[in-house]
């Protein structure tokens, strides 16, 4: 059973229920999660609480000390985490070993804190008077992370609290608790004080407890729109600062000029990689003009020749997605599109073997007033569409009431200057399918994707975790002493 990991401590959940962690390649049940209680936030929020004190006090480089040896644990360990990432999540290894890499590079750049919360100084900003500003810690943060990146997501938020002197309570998800558990393991190794980081195991309750307690100051979430609207609203009528990260449907748009091989095989990448398990994954491919038979064609080519199977073995191309209730969600936005008039050119569904396994599927002649064009799938399914321009293609990218990334695949300046001054969504890619920004950049989507001010990691990361303190002085000289 996992535990909570509270105040430098593993100690028991108080929740009496548990949901089993499943390896969804093999269904093999890994552990058991707790659905833990509003007593167990209650303790970790206390332990933080009263360990922020000192913690502010503690000087910003001697703060981040802790993470450079964290990040040598990390390193140490790398295998091991990889492993057991894709053990609980189903991703291959090498996706898993992305998720990891880029989880590193969080606490990498979070180790630049002293350079980063950097305040502003001006002298004489009238005369004789002087103004200066400073970043400071506000106190207990909390951070609510998905299933889909066990490694990468919690490394968005609490390396940067902590580093800028806030502490801090996680409840990663009760999918993939085990690859945090592991990491908590590392972390209580580098020495770091109690209290400054706790692990809370659970579900709903546990959410909520969170996103109501008078002490968070804040809450970071990753997941659906509709919990992320949810969390959003419930932890700002409690006065905390949410940054509230939602769902995705992100459009690719092939220009006839695009270099084709290249383009359609990093489509299809961006759409089944982690089997379509991201917030960043490809979904509708939009064909310009007179290039969708090519398109069509090469896809439903490449698509067929993906071998599915255990991340664990090294010649799996894709693994499965999460759970079966996934799997039967997606089989229905499947048959979906069928009933809706869309061609299903490639049928991955199927009902035999263990473990929740969907091979790649392509839909053709989707429209945008299909479901399955208005939904996130999350899940391997490429829904093909054509347009006659860019400017229509846009135009469906901007109707979606997601705004989280959108690609354009073309050798043209001018159309990608187009595309980057008009299409809505926060994040875009020019011939690049997964558009995630580095650490040391922002991360967040618009619209229905996001709901908040204030985005994830790099610079805006600082932002969200400090607030700003302006000092305007003025000194009269003592003429008995000077």
């Amino acid at each position: 059973m996992v535990r909570n990991y509270i105040d430098g401590r593993w100690v028991d959940s108080t929740g009496r229920e548990s949901v089993d962690i499943i390896n969804p390649a093999t269904e093999e049940v890994l552990d058991k999660c707790p659905l833990g209680t509003a007593e167990d936030v209650n303790r970790a929020v206390a332990a933080a609480q009263a360990a922020f004190p000192a913690w502010r006090q503690t000087p910003v480089i001697d703060r981040v000390q802790y993470l450079f040896k964290l990040k040598s644990l990390l390193e140490a360990t790398f295998d091991e985490i990889v492993a057991l990432n894709t053990a609980e999540h189903g991703k291959t290894l090498v996706e898993s070993r992305g998720d990891v890499r880029r989880g590193i590079q969080m606490v990498e750049t979070a180790c630049g804190m002293p350079s980063l919360m950097m305040g502003q100084c001006s002298e004489d900003v009238a005369a004789g008077i002087d103004s200066m500003s400073v970043r400071q810690p506000m106190g207990v943060f909390a951070a609510i992370t998905p299933f889909n990146f066990p490694a990468m997501v919690p490394f968005w938020f609490w390396p940067f609290a902590i580093a800028s002197g806030n502490t801090f309570v996680l409840k990663p998800s009760e999918r993939v608790p085990l690859t945090q558990v592991k990491i908590f393991g590392l972390l209580e190794k580098t020495g770091l004080p109690k209290g400054v980081m706790n692990l809370v195991a659970g579900s709903k309750d546990v959410v909520n407890a969170l996103c109501t307690h008078p002490d968070v100051k804040g809450v970071s979430f990753v997941g659906s729109t509709p919990v992320a609207k949810h969390v959003y609203q419930t932890g700002t009528s409690h006065g905390k600062r949410v940054q509230a990260l939602g769902g995705a449907k992100n459009f690719m748009v092939i220009l006839p000029d695009a270099a084709m091989d290249t383009s359609i095989s990093t489509c299809l990448e961006s759409i089944i990689g982690c089997a379509g398990q991201r917030c960043l994954a490809g979904s509708v491919i939009i064909s310009v003009g007179d290039c969708a038979k090519t398109v069509s064609d090469r896809i439903v080519r490449l698509a067929s020749d993906v071998r599915i199977g255990n991340g664990a073995d090294p010649q799996t191309h894709m693994g499965p997605v999460i759970s079966r209730s996934s799997l039967e969600r997606i089989h229905g936005l499947i048959q979906s599109a069928a009933l809706d008039g869309a061609q299903i050119l490639l049928d991955g569904r199927q009902t035999a073997g263990r473990g929740y396994f969907l091979k790649p599927t392509v839909i053709a002649g989707v429209t945008p007033k299909m479901r399955i064009a208005q939904e996130e799938i999350f899940g391997p399914v490429v829904c093909l569409a054509n347009t006659d321009s860019l400017a229509s293609a846009i135009q469906w990218i901007n109707s979606s009431p997601f705004a989280n990334t959108a690609s354009l695949f073309t050798n043209s300046g001018a159309a990608a200057r187009q595309f980057s001054y008009e299409a809505a969504p926060a994040m875009l890619g020019l011939n690049i399918g997964v558009p995630a920004p580095m650490a040391y950049y922002s991360f967040g989507g618009a619209k229905d994707s996001f709901f908040g001010d204030v985005k994830a990691h790099g610079a805006q990361g600082v932002l969200f975790f400090t607030d700003q303190k302006v000092t305007i002085s003025r000194w009269k000289k003592n003429s008995n002493i000077w």
